[in-house]
């Protein structure tokens, strides 16, 4: 991900995350547990899915909107999760949510490999692949 790319989904609280079972049908929810891990690696904390983590075992790909309402800028970064239930990112996410929250339930680490991001705004540059 370029760094504004990175810079606006950093500031993106909650983010839209849609998801579609295999036969196509989406579902969207907002993620309140999303960092970047790196410019390709993104994570998300699992906490009360449920069409979703049931549309992952079927469909792992992950469509991901973000908005910066002081650059006006907006992507929507595209790519292939897997879930973790333990080892390292699960580790690395169970941490972080139950240091926010000891009570939410921290059910896996859903790892995206980012793939593409495209400009999601209005105007000449709409739609255009970013990476």
């Amino acid at each position: 991900m370029p760094p504004d790319v990175r810079a606006t989904l950093e500031k993106q609280k909650p983010a839209p995350v849609a998801t579609a079972d295999a036969s196509g049908t989406p579902n969207v929810v907002y993620v309140g547990f999303l960092k970047v891990l790196d410019d390709e690696t993104i994570m998300i904390g699992d906490n009360f899915f449920y069409k979703t983590a049931a549309n992952l075992a079927e469909n792992p790909k992950v469509s991901i909107l973000c908005y910066d309402t002081e650059t006006k800028k907006s992507f929507q970064i595209k790519g292939t999760a897997t879930v973790h239930k333990e080892g390292k990112h699960f580790d690395e996410m169970t941490k972080w949510v139950l240091a926010v929250n000891n009570k939410l339930p921290a059910k896996a680490a859903v790892v995206v490999k980012v793939e593409e991001v495209f400009n999601a705004m209005w105007g000449p540059t709409a739609g255009k692949k970013v990476v």
